[in-house]
């Protein structure tokens, strides 16, 4: 049984800072590639960041230098540190974990958790 639970969304004014965790079980979190994604009321979903097995990181443009995907292999756990929050920011993130080519590369996706930026 593969579970991936997200938390740490809410409210926050803008300029403020969030952090969003993803809780993994059922994997070898270790073997696995890390993304979150964020999708906005109308719109559709993008991916926000980016984390590989080896700890190499990729940001969309909106996100690069202003948020930090991490992950915690002991604690198989991911987190995305978001700061200096927009209102456009304001969207449901979910996290997208993917295994080993050699494998299949199987994926799942969590459940996500709702990040609301205030004006």
């Amino acid at each position: 049984q593969v579970q991936l639970v997200e938390s740490g969304g809410g409210l926050v004014q803008a300029g403020g800072s969030l952090r969003l965790s993803c809780a993994a079980s059922g994997i070898t979190f270790s073997m696995y590639d890390i993304a979150w994604y964020r999708q906005a009321p109308g719109k559709e979903r993008e991916l926000v960041a980016f984390i590989d097995t080896g700890a190499s990181t990729n940001y969309a443009s909106s996100a690069q230098d202003r948020f930090t995907i991490s992950r915690s292999n002991a604690k198989n756990t991911a987190y995305l540190k978001m700061n200096s929050l927009k209102p456009a920011a304001t969207a449901v993130s979910t996290c997208h974990v993917q295994g080993a080519r050699f494998v299949g590369r199987p994926h799942y996706w969590g459940q996500g958790t709702q990040v609301t930026v205030s004006s």
